[in-house]
């Protein structure tokens, strides 16, 4: 039976077209040529469906360096806040940084991240919340390998019955472990750095494991 009905194809703006080509390149196969991006989210709470946005921290990692000078960060325009959430993210309605819609933070950081690999402490929070800003305003989720610190940490760790492994492990517990400053923590680049410097601590103990290989990694 011949259909006559055909799918509508969606027109997406510009800058969502232009994400996705990026994708086309693929990644390269050496370790040390894959960008990677550290980044952290701060959000008025943890219901995808009702809470949003504060801030979006992001550094670009290449080649074991950590590259300053490409950091992100941007601040998002806010109607309403858990007063009990303030405390920890430190992000006041009525502070001075100059904050841009959630479409407007969309944009620069789709353009900031391109088709590199993403990583972020428990991952899967930080892009869903991207994921479901990114949905509000008619676009699908983002198209970006991730990679979670907390994962990758506790394959670092030696098995041994005399130690259990934890089910989660926090970002706060790297910090302590690898010895990292927690001066910034709880703001979103503060906390995409602490993350950056333990990633790069996980990859070198990853990389003394007889079985390491880029591609295993990345998979």
């Amino acid at each position: 039976m011949i259909s006559f009905f055909k799918k509508k194809k969606t027109n997406y703006p510009d800058f969502w077209v232009h994400y996705v080509e990026q994708f086309q390149k693929g990644l390269p196969s050496e370790l040390n040529e894959v960008r990677f991006v550290v980044l952290d989210t701060e959000t008025t709470g943890f219901d995808y469906d009702n809470d949003r946005i504060l801030s979006i921290g992001a550094l670009s990692l290449q080649n074991g360096t950590i590259e300053v000078k490409q950091s992100f960060e941007v601040f998002l325009y806010q109607h309403f806040y858990h007063a009990k959430n303030v405390e920890i993210h430190g992000i006041l309605k009525d502070e001075r940084q100059e904050r841009i819609t959630e479409l407007e933070a969309l944009m620069l950081f789709l353009e900031f991240i391109s088709n590199s690999v993403l990583v972020a402490h428990h991952a899967a929070f930080d892009v869903k919340m991207i994921n479901e800003a990114l949905k509000r305003h008619g676009m699908p989720g983002l198209k970006n390998k991730t990679l979670d610190t907390s994962v990758l940490y506790k394959k670092t760790l030696i098995k041994s019955p005399l130690l259990i492994p934890q089910e989660q492990y926090t970002l706060d517990h790297l910090a302590e472990k690898f010895d990292i400053s927690t001066r910034d923590r709880h703001t979103a680049l503060g906390d995409a750095y602490i993350t950056a410097i333990a990633f790069l601590k996980i990859i070198q103990k990853l990389k003394s494991q007889k079985n390491f290989s880029a591609k295993r990694f990345l998979k």
